[in-house]
């Protein structure tokens, strides 16, 4: 099970760092000189230094792989829509928000299975094998992840964000495709926001009614001074169960990103 896991969670981690890249060569930073420098400076110490780099590079990386799971996978919209899901309900701890976490997370990977596997086959394992400059093996293992966050950005949000961009209006991405990863992965977080809300709507309205319909019932009967929570609660929970709501919330979840 890890080592199906390990490749898609090595490009992902990896793809974060296209961002940095890009920002350094737009900056007028060649890092290929500076490595070059690097060694012809140090000699035979060089490769030692390089891996040491690498090694630093690779531990910063993974201790924020949890803010580059949110930011270019589906894993926001499931997780809001999860816990919004336990609001409507009425459950403060349960479930526990380590379940939850852990079923967005496989929803998460679920979803992105074929993204995960195209940004392994095309970047990560042709440079693992040096079959390509590390250059090219990031652009080329992003470009899924791009193609992800395009496919489910609203127009609306991109523009807001490429006007945010302070370049001129002739210099602004039209397209999402053409559009940079400093624009496009906020204006994709904000759309999946919105989505999320949308679905968590949905999702509350049920619950309302029951909620409405048993205040309604204790008024009619003079028990004012009873919790109408209290004796919705069961009654709601009853509801998802027989509906079958865990499986109708994850198909819908999936669904909603064009799954089968």
């Amino acid at each position: 099970m890890i080592r199906r896991l390990l490749p898609p969670a090595l490009a992902l981690v990896l793809a974060a760092l296209l961002p940095a890249a890009a920002w350094a060569q737009s900056g007028g930073l060649d890092l290929s000189s500076i490595g070059s420098a690097l060694g012809s400076a140090t000699g035979e110490s060089g490769s030692l230094s390089g891996r040491v780099i690498q090694g630093i590079v690779l531990l910063t990386v993974l201790s924020v792989a949890p803010g580059l799971l949110v930011m270019a996978t589906s894993f926001t919209r499931i997780i809001v829509v999860l816990s919004l899901l336990r609001s409507a309900l009425g459950l403060q701890q349960s479930p526990p928000n380590m379940v939850l976490i852990s079923l967005a997370m496989f929803l998460t990977f679920h979803i992105m299975g074929p993204v995960f596997d195209t940004a392994w086959q095309d970047g990560l394992r042709p440079m693992l094998n040096e079959q390509v400059t590390q250059e090219q093996g990031l652009e080329r293992m992003v470009e899924p992840f791009r193609n992800f966050m395009a496919s489910q950005v609203r127009d609306k949000d991109l523009s807001a964000f490429a006007g945010f961009s302070g370049k001129p209006e002739a210099e602004q991405p039209k397209t999402a495709a053409t559009a940079d990863l400093r624009v496009l992965v906020p204006a994709f977080l904000l759309s999946e926001l919105r989505r999320a809300f949308e679905i968590g709507f949905l999702i509350f309205l049920p619950f309302l009614v029951i909620d409405m319909v048993v205040a309604a019932v204790l008024m009619a009967m003079g028990m004012m001074m009873l919790p109408p929570v209290m004796i919705a609660l069961p009654f709601k929970i009853i509801f998802f169960v027989l509906t079958d709501g865990w499986f109708l919330i994850a198909n819908s979840l999936i669904r909603s990103y064009g799954g089968t």
